[in-house]
């Protein structure tokens, strides 16, 4: 069945807009749900019903907080397959990728839970008598969170879960091509108990929400913005916050490197290769970009990266494949144009390019009604390529050479981002040589690009973001400010750096 879905706020459905349709990319001529999108106005109207709803949800104790995010995580628990059905329909992620985004789901809220007992302060000794300082953590006030479609609800979670578990108020705006999966998730959300008003979904465009946040910051009534997405597009909003005095939290694209050093166990960079390459069909912020791989072991390694791509399932997502369709159309032809930038000096080592169809088929697969690529290997790409230097978000992934570890290191930074990397070796010195000159934020030892945990930082620098990190203990300095007090109980005026006792050395004593 089709569902018709709206934006929910305050707790109430705000169905005016235009209508979309979430298009299942395994089967284009099957339509998950009817979007109503909203206008500029339901956006900074959202704002401000969450601006009114936060004051009372940080009065609420924060261990009572953690109780609703154990809530949370329940909920999901108890329909994580129905949730990871509904994205494998709407996204074309493989089931099994989609049960484990599920899963990074509850782990984010068992992590979280204790944290409303651990929202710390600090006392802190004052230099004069009859005085205490303290530190508090408080909430921001309003964040609006951006997210992307190719996590439809892990990435969400990373920013709802610590944003309301200190005390803020979310106004949260996915991807209307992931829009089904989003209202599930709130409606989760929703169920724990979480007052109206506290977390409220807006599903619109990207030029809406922009026109919409701008709106917001202007009125004051948005206070931390968090983006996942493009970096052209995350350029866009840190601009737009910066003029506002607001720093926001951008988890933007990658150009990811993997380095292969001439003592790899080959056939262990070769599955890892293989699934950040290809996996969610290179849809991912943490797809592996560029195989650099040392000379001795070129030649090696991409025969049998070649014949595992070969035999690699791709089909229906509800089977088990390595990837399945791509996300959604606009996604299929901008993948397109990035095929257009395989040029005559570059090998082809995978086979067939483009998309499968019964004129190009994946052996017996013909990819019949669906959004289905052939995984791309292509050897020989330089620095200057653009296929070397830009984010290419689908199924293709580059490989080229270096004969000393910082000949790699100087082509593994060049594009510069810095989101995810990795480096096949046994050597321990190379294995810190490299994590010393890697520009990325993550660093992946003999393991794929992409494989975060909920208990980790995650977040990138460069073109791949502002230095801001999601998940682990590190995602509260996104949600919360620190506040300072002193508290002087002395009974007179002290005043600081100028009624400090001073106890006197003498400096000439000599033994």
């Amino acid at each position: 069945m089709t569902s018709e879905i709206v934006s929910v706020i305050g707790g109430k459905e705000a169905s005016n807009g235009v209508t979309y349709e979430s298009v299942d990319p395994a089967h284009l001529d099957e339509v998950v749900a009817r979007v109503r999108l909203a206008d500029p106005a339901t956006f900074s109207t959202a704002c401000r019903t969450a601006a009114a709803a936060q004051r009372e949800w940080a009065r609420v104790p924060a261990p009572v907080r953690g109780r609703v995010i154990a809530s949370i995580g329940r909920l999901v628990e108890a329909n994580a397959a129905d949730l990871a059905r509904l994205v494998t329909r709407e996204i074309g992620k493989p089931y099994a990728e989609a049960l484990g985004e599920v899963r990074e789901i509850v782990d984010t809220c068992d992590f979280f839970l204790g944290e409303g007992r651990r929202l710390y302060g600090q006392t802190v000794p004052s230099e004069m008598p009859d005085k205490n300082l303290f530190t508090f953590r408080v909430p921001v006030g309003v964040a609006a969170v951006i997210t992307a479609g190719n996590f439809p609800v892990a990435v969400p979670a990373w920013y709802l879960v610590p944003a309301l578990l200190c005390g803020n108020a979310v106004v949260w705006k996915p991807a209307e091509y992931a829009a089904a999966s989003a209202h599930a998730l709130y409606r989760l959300f929703a169920a724990a108990g979480l007052p109206d008003g506290v977390l409220n979904l807006v599903l619109a465009d990207g030029a809406t929400t922009f026109e919409g946040l701008e709106t917001a910051l202007a009125e004051g009534t948005v206070h931390k913005v968090g983006f996942t997405g493009s970096t052209e597009v995350g350029r866009a909003v840190g601009e737009l916050c910066g003029r506002h005095l607001q720093s926001p939290c951008l988890e933007l694209g990658g150009k990811n490197p993997m380095v292969v050093m001439p003592d790899a166990d080959l056939d262990l960079a070769v599955e890892g290769a293989l699934f950040a390459g290809f996996g969610t069909a290179g849809q991912r912020c943490t797809s592996l970009g560029t195989v650099i791989v040392h000379e001795s072991v070129h030649d090696e390694f991409l025969r049998r990266y070649a014949r595992a791509v070969a035999a690699a399932a791709i089909g229906d997502p509800s089977g088990e494949v390595l990837c399945g369709p791509l996300l959604e159309r606009r996604f299929a032809d901008r993948y397109e144009e990035y095929l257009g930038w395989i040029q005559s000096h570059h090998t082809v080592v995978s086979g067939p390019v483009g998309r499968i169809t019964a004129e190009n088929p994946r052996g017996d697969f013909t990819g019949e009604g669906g959004l289905y690529y052939h995984p791309v290997v292509v050897d020989g790409v330089r620095p200057d390529d653009r296929l070397f230097l830009e984010e290419t978000f689908g199924p293709i992934v580059g490989v080229t050479s270096f004969s000393t570890l910082q000949e790699a290191l100087d082509l593994a930074n060049l594009p510069g981002y810095g989101l995810s990397c990795a480096v096949y070796t046994t050597d321990p010195a190379s294995v810190f040589r490299f994590r010393e000159g890697i520009g990325a934020g993550m660093v992946s030892v003999n393991n794929s690009t992409s494989g975060a945990e909920a208990h980790l930082p995650f977040g990138g620098n460069g073109r791949s973001g502002n230095g801001s990190r999601q998940s682990g203990m590190w995602v509260l300095d996104q949600f919360t400010r620190w506040q300072s007090m002193n508290w002087d109980h002395s009974g007179r005026l002290q005043k600081a750096q100028m009624d400090v006792a001073e106890i006197v050395p003498d400096l000439d004593f000599r033994l």
